[in-house]
Parts: structure tokens; C-alpha cells; sequence
């Protein structure tokens, strides 16, 4: 069988079908694998150029332990504490602990015993949510809505659930502060989306991040690719680099085999595409039982791209952060710049900075920071981000951002490298440089995601583009409800 893609989600679901006696072979057209896990080393400096921070780790503690030596014998996860610091606009700060038990405590300091009481009382409707979405949603085929309506006990959980409600919504109704609202918002870019569009049922976010924390890979967030890749070559997995696949074949009404640039056609009867769905749907299958998925496709409003800054810093920061956000004085400006009638680079972003404290990743008297702020996609009618000098004078608005934020770095640059949303396109195949494939925004954003089982017999998806969306520890649920969809050899 053939896994077209070696993201993460590729990488995941090759080991799970090999453990369970399938040959799989991984197509791949960059020349290294890991996807949207990147890594990018200069000068002793060593950067993650995709995810920085690790949620639901059980998630990959099942995936080790089903496919061989448990994850604890292969990585060191180190838990973020704080898993994060936030600078709101009027210059008060928060630090939000990695252990929940902390949280109260800590909620009150920042937002008094009001705000932090409400915030609570979100959380508490948020972790019924998380009983009726975590594992009979995520982590089954796809459906959707449908699937929690059934599972309701009654009136209260449909009243939580409120898909006619959206996120913004249910901050504006429960939290009267705006800085926690601001900060519920903030979770809605966990899925690449607008929080005045995504459904409140998202509310699940933070209470995951707070019930289960953040953590970090000793060595960065790639050695987690790593991982999974040297499983799946220790259970037999073939990997072919610089092979991007042209068409997947379907005869008698199912996949029949992949075609490669070469002219080779590799018969097979089972393929798994970790390629963004609606690459794979437009591009590479021509099959009329495709035109349904492509169709549903074009109802749903891709995720928001990114821009990066890689900061080489000589020096330390005093009272340094793993992570922080520096949120502007009006964050619906981002999302308007964003997803609006007129994409542009956001004039004044959030702005997110990951700095682990690992030695491993800096040299001893400098810092790697990683950069980002959320950015409309690449395209003709989006943002041309190849526009010459586009990148670098909005590299240089960036810093100058985060210097008005009090986190002004500027003369401590030994270098810098940019990542564009152009860039993640051509990386990572991403349609725009979408980080995360389909947004959440509208209330049927998850009955339009792609199912993991094709309408094209023997065709699966995987990865973040299809059920149940991206992220990593979803992109590995996605792996394991395709390795059980197919069963064992």
C-alpha cells in the first residue's frame, strides 16, 4: 500500500498500518519528511519551524505503545510552565501554569476574583463538551455534530454545545473582562479561524491545554518526527524522497495504483493521502466519485496561513518566557485583514514567540526565538507574499511591533531568517500556505471536513486537512481512525 505524504499524519498512520502487517511505502516530494514539524539549524542555533508546543500527549503514548517501545524510552517531554505569558493591550501581563490545579490562583492575580470566576465557569461547560466531542467525535470517522447530538443526555448539554453560537459569542455573554475574552479568542487560532465565526463548541481548546498542559520535546518539537519516523523504518516502512505523486489511478470502480513524475505506476490497491485534501481532491483524482468531497470543499474557507521570523539573539532575555503572545489593542482588525473582502499583511498582529530554554537548541550566551504572527494566504487572490521586498519590510514591521510591546530584540540580531505563507506552500503543499488545511469558521465547518474514508474505495485521508483537523495530537488521532478504518493485513 502507498501513504502519499510524510507529514506527520503520513508518518503516523505508516507505522500504526506496518505494526499491523501491511508493506507500506511513503511517497514524499520534499527530501526530508515531517511536513509542517520542520527544522532549521545555522551557527549552533537550532529552530522548529512548525509546532512549538505539545497538547494530549496520551495521544502519542498510544501511538508508541502500539507500534512498539513506549514514547518514554525514545523522547524526554518536559512540561511548559507557564505554558504561556500574555500581554494584553493595557500592559497587564498573565502567566497561565501548566498544572490546572494552579490555574485559579493564578487567574486571580491576573484578572481578579470576578473574571477568574467566570472564566472557571467556562471551563466547567467546556469539559462536558470535552465529554461528548473527545473521543466519540475526534476520535472515531467522521460525524460531526450529528454524532454529539445523539450522545446528549438532554437539554443542558445541547445549551452547552450551542452550535448556533460561536466563540466570540459565548465570550461576550459569559466573560465580562476583555482580556479573558480576548484570550478565549486567542484559542480559535489553535484551528487557523476567526473566533467571530468558529462555534463555541471550540471552548474545548483551552480546557485541554489547561486540563492535560502544554509540553515540550527536550532537543525541539521535531525530534517527535524523528521518532515516529525511525518507527516506522525499525517496523519495516519505505520511504521514497523527492517523489511527489502525479495521479492516483482507480480501475473498476477503486484505487489501482499512484503515477510519479518518472513515468513509473506503482500498482496498489490501498493508498492514504497526507497531502492537503483539496490538493488531492482537485489535483490528483480524477475519479467522478471525487467531485463530491471537491464540491464540499469549495463551502469551506481554508485556514489562516503564517508568517515567521527565525531570530538568531546574542544574549539573554531577562526574566525570559518559553512562550508568549503580545496581543494588539484590536484584534478583530487581524482577523478582518485576514479573512476579509481584501486580504493584506495584518497592520498590527498578535504577535507569538516561542524561546525554549533548552541548551540544546542555542548556543550558551544566545537564544532562538521563533516568530509568528497569523498571516492571510499566499495567492492571486489573497497576498502575493513573493512580491519582491514584501517579506523583509514586514519582517521589519514585525519587530518594530514587538519593540512598542516592550519586547524590543532589534540589536540583538546576529541573523534572521523568514518563512512566508509562499513558503509553506511550496515546503509543505499547502493550498495558500494554510497551516492547518480548513478552518473551523460557520457552524457546519465539521460536517464539510473531509471523512477519512473516501468516497473512492481503497482512497483514506490523514493529516490536517481532513477529520478531525489539524493540529498534532489530531493530526495522530487522524492516524488511528484510518489504521482502524483499514484494519490489518
Amino acid at each position: 500500500m502507498a501513504v502519499v505524504g510524510a507529514g506527520m499524519g503520513g508518518l503516523a498512520v505508516a507505522a500504526r498500518l506496518a505494526a499491523t502487517g501491511h508493506q507500506v511505502t511513503v511517497f514524499e516530494r520534499a527530501a526530508t519528511y515531517g511536513g509542517k514539524l520542520g527544522v532549521f539549524s545555522r551557527d549552533g542555533f537550532t529552530f522548529d519551524t512548525g509546532p512549538s508546543l505539545l497538547t494530549l500527549p496520551a495521544v502519542f503514548r498510544a501511538l508508541f505503545a502500539d507500534t512498539g517501545a513506549p514514547l518514554e524510552e525514545v523522547l524526554d517531554l518536559v512540561p511548559v510552565d507557564p505554558v504561556c505569558h500574555y500581554r494584553f493591550p493595557d500592559g497587564s501581563t498573565a502567566d497561565i501554569p501548566h498544572d490546572e490545579e494552579d490555574l485559579d490562583a493564578a487567574l486571580v492575580e491576573a484578572f481578579g476574583a470576578l473574571a477568574a470566576g467566570e472564566w472557571r465557569s467556562v471551563m466547567e461547560d467546556a469539559e462536558r463538551l470535552w465529554g461528548l466531542v473527545g473521543e466519540p467525535v475526534l476520535q472515531r470517522p467522521l460525524g460531526g455534530v450529528r454524532d454529539v447530538v445523539r450522545r446528549s443526555a438532554g437539554v443542558r448539554d445541547l445549551m452547552a454545545l450551542a452550535p448556533w453560537r460561536t466563540l466570540r459569542t459565548l465570550g461576550t455573554r459569559r466573560l465580562r473582562d476583555p482580556r479573558t475574552r480576548m484570550l478565549l479568542d486567542r484559542y480559535a487560532t489553535y484551528t487557523g479561524s476567526d473566533p467571530r465565526r468558529i462555534p463555541a463548541l471550540m471552548s474545548v481548546i483551552p480546557f485541554v491545554e489547561q486540563r492535560f498542559g502544554g509540553w515540550y520535546v527536550s532537543g525541539g518539537l521535531r525530534r517527535l518526527a524523528d521518532a515516529v519516523f525511525e518507527r516506522c523504518v525499525l517496523l519495516g516502512v519505505r520511504f521514497r524522497f523527492d517523489t511527489p505523486v502525479l495521479a492516483i489511478d482507480t480501475e473498476g470502480g477503486a484505487v489501482a495504483g499512484v503515477r510519479l513524475p518518472d513515468g513509473e505506476r506503482l500498482a496498489v490497491d490501498l493508498v492514504v493521502s497526507d497531502v492537503d485534501a483539496t490538493h488531492l481532491y482537485r489535483d490528483l483524482v480524477s475519479d467522478r466519485r471525487a467531485a463530491k468531497p471537491r464540491k464540499a470543499l469549495r463551502r469551506v474557507q481554508p485556514s489562516l496561513s503564517g508568517f515567521v521570523l527565525l531570530l538568531a539573539l546574542r544574549g539573554r532575555t531577562p526574566d525570559p518566557r518559553h512562550h508568549r503572545v503580545l496581543f494588539p489593542d484590536r484584534y478583530d482588525a487581524e482577523f478582518d485583514s485576514i479573512f476579509g473582502a481584501h486580504p493584506e499583511p495584518v497592520a498590527d498582529p498578535a504577535v507569538y514567540v516561542c524561546a525554549p530554554p533548552d541548551p540544546a537548541v542555542r548556543p550558551p550566551d544566545g537564544e532562538a526565538w521563533f516568530v509568528l504572527v497569523n498571516a492571510p494566504r499566499h495567492g492571486a487572490d489573497h497576498v502575493d507574499w513573493d512580491r519582491p521586498g514584501l517579506a523583509e519590510d514586514y519582517a521589519d514591521h514585525v519587530l518594530r511591533v514587538m519593540a512598542r510591546r516592550g519586547l524590543d530584540v532589534r540589536s540583538r540580531v546576529l541573523w534572521r531568517e523568514i518563512r512566508t505563507p509562499a513558503d509553506w506552500e511550496r515546503d509543505t503543499g499547502s493550498v495558500g500556505g494554510s497551516i492547518y488545511g480548513s478552518s473551523s469558521n460557520g457552524a457546519r465547518a465539521a460536517l464539510l471536513r473531509p471523512a477519512n474514508r473516501s468516497p473512492v474505495p481503497g482512497l483514506h485521508l490523514v493529516g490536517g486537512s481532513a477529520h478531525p483537523g489539524g493540529g498534532l495530537p489530531l493530526v495522530a488521532m487522524s492516524a488511528a481512525i484510518v489504521a482502524t478504518l483499514i484494519g490489518p493485513a
